[in-house]
């Protein structure tokens, strides 16, 4: 598609941002909407995976995000009472070199918001649009009943509460999980892997994790995601229960683990995370096209998030590029990421309960039979995989070719 058009982003988030530099490298007019007052990111940290990576190179931000990330070479999970290993998945064991980057997410928001500001990508804040008026061209509508453009499409990336895909009537249900987490950005301290996503299990209610998430930005210190999971129905009790009873419960499962507890002093370092499952079985309409967590949200067992999100992005700008109308485009972007994203939900659905859920069967074959899987070839292969987000390939469908990877710093 030659024409130039005139596109509108409902949200600041990685979706919308990668979205807004593909869109406007390609030469359309865009403009990016944000509810907030000023743009910025929410939540701890995250995993980029060689999707991601793949993404945010043809972007020419791999430089600057790898300079603030973690590099993860595997992910490690351990029976609390055994000390048993029950999950063990290496990047490597797949040809390629490649791995996953952890990330706090203000570093990977500043990185594509820098990026977005030196391209002159227009971003309006204080705009919550709720609905979208659509003819010719289309007229989001804000909550306060602006009206707002015309424009020639409207790209929902306003996360997995959109209020603006509801237009669309789509026929999937979102999904409330039972298990959320208790999040905080710490400190990194010694004594952990620096290369590793660390998991320790008590059946399936209780998880406790330590990522290192590198720094939110060049001269700040190291950090560490640290997530303990639990029922955010339980959230009230835990809190009442007192901060220092959940600080020895988290103790007793993972005792080293005091070198992150001993960093919080109040709840309200903690943030309380929920989880929803939901898929959209057709994320786009007459000039509406919905991505990242908007069009597909889960738990983030599988660390996919943040990196389907960036996968959305390139396949809209490529669908756009190849067709020759809007139309065209949205049934093209829709096609390109069907089985890619069907794939990976159906993926994250299943294994979630393994590893949060009230289940005691489930727990018993993750610890034996995922444990199996790791070590008789080709699971190691498949599991590395499945993290890696390539289980299919997502890229060749959107126009990309999978990242080669630098060798280890």
């Amino acid at each position: 598609m030659d024409k130039s058009h005139e596109i509108a982003i409902a949200g600041a988030g990685p979706a919308g941002l990668a979205a807004a530099l593909y869109l406007k490298r390609a030469g359309h007019k865009v403009t990016v909407f944000e509810r907030f007052d000023e743009p910025k990111p929410v939540g701890s940290g995250l995993m980029l995976q060689p999707t991601g990576l793949t993404v945010l190179a043809d972007l020419g931000l791999l430089d600057e995000i790898l300079s603030l990330g973690s590099r993860i070479e595997r992910l490690h999970g351990t029976d609390a009472k055994s000390g048993r290993t029950v999950l063990d998945v290496r990047y490597d064991a797949r040809r390629g070199r490649r791995f996953g980057l952890a990330v706090h997410r203000a570093a990977l928001f500043g990185v594509l918001y820098r990026a977005a500001r030196g391209a002159e990508i227009p971003v309006q804040t204080n705009v919550e649009i709720e609905t979208l008026e659509r003819g010719e061209r289309a007229r989001p509508v804000c909550a306060n009943g602006k009206r707002l453009g015309p424009f020639d499409l409207v790209v929902d990336a306003s996360g997995a509460r959109s209020r603006l895909r509801q237009g669309l009537d789509d026929k999937a249900v979102p999904r409330q999980l039972a298990y959320g987490a208790f999040w905080a950005s710490l400190g990194w301290r010694d004594g952990f892997d620096e290369k590793a996503l660390l998991q320790r299990y008590d059946k399936a209610s209780i998880m406790v994790g330590v990522l290192p998430i590198g720094r939110p930005e060049t001269n700040s210190g190291t950090m560490a995601a640290f997530f303990w999971s639990l029922k955010p129905a339980d959230a009230e009790q835990v809190r009442a229960a007192g901060l220092d009873a959940w600080k020895a419960r988290v103790v007793s499962v993972w005792p080293a683990c005091e070198a992150f507890t001993g960093q919080i002093n109040s709840f309200e370092q903690l943030s309380l995370a929920r989880y929803g499952h939901h898929t959209m079985r057709l994320p786009a309409g007459r000039r509406l096209a919905v991505i990242g967590d908007a069009a597909h949200s889960t738990s983030p067992q599988l660390g996919q998030g943040a990196n389907m999100a960036l996968l959305d992005a390139a396949a809209l700008s490529h669908a756009l590029a190849r067709t020759n109308s809007i139309d065209e485009a949205l049934a093209a972007y829709v096609s390109a990421r069907r089985w890619h994203v069907r794939i990976f939900q159906a993926l994250s659905l299943s294994l979630t309960p393994f590893y949060q859920s009230d289940s005691v069967t489930l727990p018993f074959v993750r610890d034996w039979a995922v444990a199996a899987l790791a070590k008789i070839p080709p699971g190691p292969q498949f599991l590395a995989a499945m993290v890696a987000g390539t289980v299919v390939d997502p890229f060749r469908p959107i126009g990309l070719a999978e990242l080669r990877w630098p060798a280890a710093g």
